[in-house]
């Protein structure tokens, strides 16, 4: 009976030898095939999505009869900044439709609102609402880039999602004229293949952190792609994500550089009351390490009135702290404000209206009245047209109007952005800048 069973007992015992063999050379040929490019798409790939847009069917009238235009689809790219849902993107990307989705390596899709744009930067700033933490992209650095570097874009040209190519850093400094009134500065140039849809999306270097924000391509050339540096993104952000504009709460002190410092204190706000002084080097936010002034407004995203916020802080070269308390934004009469300096009466959006367009009491504020001889009327600026947007921010609720413009000076401008309804056909988007009176 045991010689039976012995041919089977070496058979078992070279089939399991066999297999430890081929399972050890496949693991050894995966080892010698994971190159560091393999490593920085690991590392980044869950932080990078997709971006659809649509908007709805133009209807429009001529002499021979009313005609629709079919609906638009445009696709981008972006990458997650925070765990807590905020994606960065172009501009361009969201700018011209009102309807956008964020799309995910594993499928996971949501419907996402913009938060603050910068079209000069050609930068926008998304919000979705995640069921879990997501994976923000590691942020590198863009001053020490060297001409002939790897360089990897990530994207979803000509809506094939989550491709990946790779290529050199060719140039920096790059200066890219669309017309008179779009001029981008200091672009980084690559050969790592960028297409229609890559816009928006993350240009990484060899240990997979961010570079870049692939932006624009040339379309009479191969292999020449332009990205904004990371740098100025940073730059950008501090701006765009000012605590006080996208939340409407009063913090009152004011961070820049890296590492980060507090250059501005507000008489008897929030932070001066809790201890903060002038020049405190911020080293964490509730207990996080910051260590750029970007990395600060991150770690303030979704803060609300009441809120207390834990600043570490090295003071002539000592630890320190503060227990900040948010606190509501002292009472402004934004609307007194916007006719003082626009020449406009702004409103909330009716019930009637929200239902008949299919929007959002958060869109924007109705115009109700222009004043013949104000700013906005000098751009064209109509009654009944929805305010939608102030510079980089939406113009919603009126005190974050008011927020926005009272310290706007008589000939200061500002960008506004309104869509004007009509009866049969969906909203015209109009783009002006506005000079106060």
């Amino acid at each position: 009976m045991r010689t039976a069973l012995l041919p089977v007992a070496l058979i078992v015992f070279f089939s399991a030898t066999l297999f430890a063999q081929e399972s050890e050379r496949r693991e050894s040929e995966l080892r010698v095939r994971r190159t560091h490019i393999v490593e920085a798409v690991e590392k980044v790939r869950d932080s990078v999505v997709n971006i659809s847009s649509n908007s709805p069917v133009k209807r429009r009238a001529s002499v021979f009869g009313v005609f629709e235009i079919p609906p638009q689809k445009s696709s981008g790219s972006g990458f997650v900044i925070h765990e807590n849902g905020y994606i960065v993107t172009n501009d361009h990307v969201v700018a011209q439709s009102t309807d956008h989705r964020v799309r995910f390596i594993d499928g996971r899709e949501y419907k996402a609102e913009i938060v603050a744009r910068d079209p000069r930067h050609d930068l926008a700033v998304l919000r979705i609402e995640p069921d879990s933490p997501l994976k923000p992209i590691p942020l590198g650095r863009s001053d020490d880039i060297m001409l002939g570097e790897d360089a990897i874009a990530i994207g979803n040209p000509f809506g094939l999602e989550n491709t990946i190519t790779r290529g050199v850093i060719s140039a920096v400094n790059r200066r890219l004229e669309f017309d008179t009134d779009v001029v981008y500065d200091n672009l980084i140039q690559t050969d790592a293949s960028t297409n229609p849809g890559n816009s928006g999306g993350p240009l990484l270097n060899a240990l997979g952190q961010l570079i870049g924000v692939n932006t624009a391509i040339r379309r009479d050339a191969e292999n020449v792609g332009f990205a904004i540096p990371v740098d100025q993104l940073r730059r950008t952000l501090i701006e765009m994500l000012d605590v006080s504009k996208l939340y409407q709460v009063r913090f009152g002190m004011r961070v820049d550089g890296a590492p980060p410092r507090v250059v501005s204190i507000e008489n008897d706000g929030p932070a001066d009351k809790a201890g903060a002084k002038l020049g405190d080097e911020v080293d964490s936010v509730d207990g996080v390490k910051v260590g750029r002034a970007i990395d600060f407004c991150i770690a303030m995203l979704g803060r609300r009135v009441g809120d207390v916020v834990r600043l570490g802080l090295s003071r002539d070269g000592k630890a320190a702290g503060a227990r900040i308390r948010l606190e509501e934004i002292p009472r402004l009469n934004g609307a007194e404000i916007a006719w003082n300096k626009l020449g406009l009466r702004l409103e909330p959006i009716p019930e009637a209206a929200q239902r008949r367009f299919d929007i959002s009491a958060r869109a924007g504020m109705v115009i109700t009245k222009v004043d013949p001889q104000g700013p906005a009327a000098h751009v064209h600026v109509s009654k009944g047209d929805l305010l939608v947007g102030m510079g980089q921010y939406r113009a919603w609720p009126i005190k974050r109007v008011g927020l926005l413009l009272k310290e706007l000076r008589r000939g200061e401008p500002v960008d506004i952005v309104v869509y004007r309804f009509y009866a049969n056909g969906p909203p015209d988007r109009i783009e002006q800048r506005v000079y106060a009176r």
